[in-house]
């Protein structure tokens, strides 16, 4: 094409793709890849400088994909809608019988006609099939009603699954036991890629129906640690896989047909993975975010877990706080107040006349549930902007990406120079600009961490949760917090399945997928704050002269009670002759509540929310347990070497063997939390935040002529200052020191 315009023209139309490698991101939307065939691109054909042009023919639901192998020529779509004939030619030649053409409307008769697409395919048993294929979707994409459209799409994809099965050849033993099999869709960020999936007793597997990105996506069932399922557009139907324990992404994000298949599958995975996974729920995260274990950054990504936001769905993409107010001055003071927002508020509802008006505004709209400034808001520039433009709006409105917390700051430059427009004062859009604060976009994410895990917001975090997540997300205190969405966004909003108009049915799902959702609700009554210690650690570059003086504790602070100048000077002397022998790593940010050794095997035991077995001679995780959806808060290895005992937070103390890797054992401790566990001379003593000290005798096993011990309780001793939750560890170890080592007598006594 030599006309300019003509050519700016065809790009402007998706004929031409600025792009050197296909990806599923030039599909449109809700667009489907079918299959792929080795084929020439034809070129001034009869002529003397016919030309071919190798390269892959991509079959997609909406287009014509044509990826030349030299890299720097483009990508070529041609939309069915655009096409007036799809046949084969008649050409008596031996060695060129398979070829086909495509005859494309022209954008304007001004212009041309017709334009002819000759493709050329190296199978000749392919072509009446591809033809045959192309015909249909065809008929399909000249459908009135997009409605009709995505049903005879929906028809052709169904019988092209069904017609196949998962290539068991593809297993990783031959030895696998198949569990079940069924049709699905692997859901990755504005495309879904159908096909089939496979679960044995070893792996779960994806097979493509387009062979892409690989034949077969493989998970080894062993790798597995987080299951969560989902709801894609508004429905129970997705299932999404993780195989680390804090990343942002998943392995996997799976969208089945019906729900049943999706139950079935998470049951397969949950029996497997009964015995070291356990499902958390909100509340075990909030205690654990609430007593420091976890982070601010970290709570907030399981929370998004919990309500069905997924990296994975652009709908439902992690939601997290706009919590900087400060982009004017020079440094970023983290100890004033006035640097952040207020949290209790949405971001509409901070200035006064922006509430006004987008009240206004949401008042003359159709929908008069519609009252809250986001959505408000959402629908006035509904009028004016694309929806892709409005869905960017939203997001910015009340809420940041994930992306902002973390350490990869390439989102906010535009190294690829991408035409992003321009500002009403006629400046191109480029970079993101910077408050003067920040000296580079790595330092910019840098501070944003640092404000994220800031005193202010972990005094003041509760209540955006509220807003997000919590008991003011729906009904009146939503109405009172200028809070309201759309209803289609919110969970049980609309059911999909009891609308039969196809037309209807796809408006509604375009709407969903296009506005966003609205997070599961995870709480219902005010979200508690986070728990802020009144006392400072002793530093740790303290000098061998060390004194109470100099100690950073305040006089007005709380402090413990018993430690004398002495003993501190005589600890941190000690401290200081320490040395690092080795290192391992076997928890990913997350605080270890405890650690014991077994010394014949040299394996270690380390706590976090799960039980992890780590070998010091191989130097790898061999076990990750998980016993209860509470946080586990110590353990110890009982004599004989063979069992491992675990208190939680749930209130139980946990047996589990070693030697046949399964639960033995639960014993129900106390009223409230367990914080600490001993051993000594066949007695189990117990501390708790309910205020007491347990001494529990063991009866051996041998004894009662059964395989698990049995516990006793023997002594209780109470505390009277409970509201103090570090002077509970305290309590315990001068408690125990005294028993162990202060008894006259030699009796088991207080």
């Amino acid at each position: 094409i030599t006309n300019h315009s003509l050519k700016e023209k065809l790009q402007n139309s998706n004929l031409y793709v600025n792009s050197t490698q296909f990806s599923l991101l030039l599909l449109n939307l809700e667009e489907y890849y079918f299959e792929q065939h080795t084929a020439n691109h034809i070129i001034k054909r009869d002529c003397k400088d016919e030309r071919k042009t190798r390269g892959s023919l991509k079959i997609c639901s909406k287009s014509i994909i044509f990826e030349p192998d030299e890299k720097l020529q483009p990508i070529i779509k041609i939309p069915l809608r655009d096409c007036i004939s799809i046949e084969a030619t008649e050409d008596d030649e031996a060695n060129n019988p398979f070829t086909w053409y495509v005859n494309l409307r022209g954008l304007g008769t001004y212009i041309f006609d017709k334009t002819e697409y000759l493709f050329q395919l190296d199978v000749a048993g392919k072509v009446d099939d591809v033809i045959q294929t192309l015909l249909q979707l065809n008929r399909a994409s000249h459908l009135d009603k997009l409605g009709d459209q995505a049903a005879m799409i929906t028809a052709i994809l169904q019988s092209r699954l069904a017609r196949t099965s998962f290539d068991k050849n593809r297993f990783q033993n031959i030895s696998e036991t198949l569990h079940m099999e069924c049709e699905a869709e692997m859901v990755t960020p504005l495309v879904t890629n159908p096909g089939h999936v496979c679960i044995t007793d070893a792996n779960l597997y994806f097979q493509p129906l387009n062979g892409y990105p690989k034949p077969v996506v493989h998970i080894t069932m062993h790798n597995v640690r987080r299951i969560y399922k989902r709801r894609h557009g508004l429905m129970p139907l997705g299932l999404e896989v993780f195989c680390t324990e804090n990343d942002l992404c998943s392995d996997i994000y799976l969208k089945f047909y019906n729900s049943q298949d999706r139950d079935e599958l998470y049951f397969h995975i949950a029996t497997y993975l009964e015995n070291h996974i356990t499902e958390q729920t909100a509340e075990s995260y909030m205690l654990q975010w609430q007593r420091g274990h976890i982070s601010n950054y970290q709570y907030l990504l399981h929370l998004n877990n919990l309500a069905d936001r997924s990296c994975n769905d652009l709908s439902q993409y992690p939601v997290f706080p706009w919590i900087i107010a400060d982009y004017s001055s020079l440094e970023l003071d983290l100890t004033r107040p006035e640097t952040f927002r207020d949290l209790s508020k949405p971001v509409g509802a901070l200035n006064k006349e922006r509430l006004e008006g987008l009240l206004v505004c949401g008042q003359n709209m159709e929908n008069k549930l519609i009252k809250s400034h986001y959505k408000s808001e959402a629908f006035c520039l509904f009028k004016m902007k694309s929806i892709r433009q409005l869905t960017l709006v939203i997001v910015f409105l009340q809420k940041l990406i994930p992306e902002f917390y973390e350490n990869d700051s390439s989102f906010l430059v535009n190294s690829l120079k991408l035409d992003l427009g321009k500002r009403q004062g006629g400046k191109m859009v480029d970079n993101v600009e910077l408050p003067p604060w920040a000296s580079d976009p790595d330092d910019f994410l840098q501070k944003c961490q640092n404000a994220l895990e800031s005193q202010y917001v972990s005094e003041h975090l509760h209540e955006w949760i509220d807003l997000v997540f919590g008991y003011k997300q729906k009904g009146r205190e939503a109405i009172a917090a200028n809070n309201v969405f759309h209803p289609l966004t919110y969970e049980g909003g609309v059911d999909l399945n009891s609308i039969l108009d196809p037309n209807e049915k796809v408006a509604l799902l375009t709407q969903i997928l296009e506005f966003g959702q609205t997070p599961k609700q995870l709480f219902t009554t005010p979200h508690p704050q986070r728990i802020i210690p009144k006392f400072k650690s002793l530093s740790r570059t303290s000098s061998h002269n060390v004194s109470i003086a100099e100690s950073p504790v305040s006089p007005n602070e709380e402090s413990f009670e018993d430690l004398t100048e002495e003993s501190i000077t005589l600890a941190w002397n000690n401290i200081a002759k320490l040395k690092l022998y080795e290192q391992y790593k076997i928890h990913k940010d997350t605080a270890v509540q405890s650690c014991s050794v077994f010394v014949i095997t040299s394996l270690i035991f380390a706590l976090d929310s799960t039980l992890k077995m780590f070998s010091k001679e191989s130097k790898m995780l061999q076990r990750s347990v998980s016993f209860s959806n509470m946080a586990l808060s110590s353990c110890l290895i009982l004599p004989g070497d063979t069992t491992v005992i675990s208190s939680s937070w749930d209130n139980h103390i946990y047996f589990y063997s070693i030697a046949f890797g399964r639960l033995q054992d639960t014993l129900l401790g106390h009223d409230d939390a367990i914080s600490k566990i001993c051993w000594h001379d066949n007695r189990l003593y117990s501390a708790s935040w309910d205020s007491t000290v347990k001494v529990w005798h063991c009866v051996p096993a041998e004894v009662l002529s059964t395989k698990r011990h049995h516990f006793e309780l023997l002594a209780e001793l109470e505390h009277d200052v409970s509201e103090l939750e570090h002077l509970y560890y305290v309590t315990f170890f001068k408690l125990l020191h005294g028993f162990i080592y202060g008894s006259q007598d030699g009796n088991d006594a207080w």
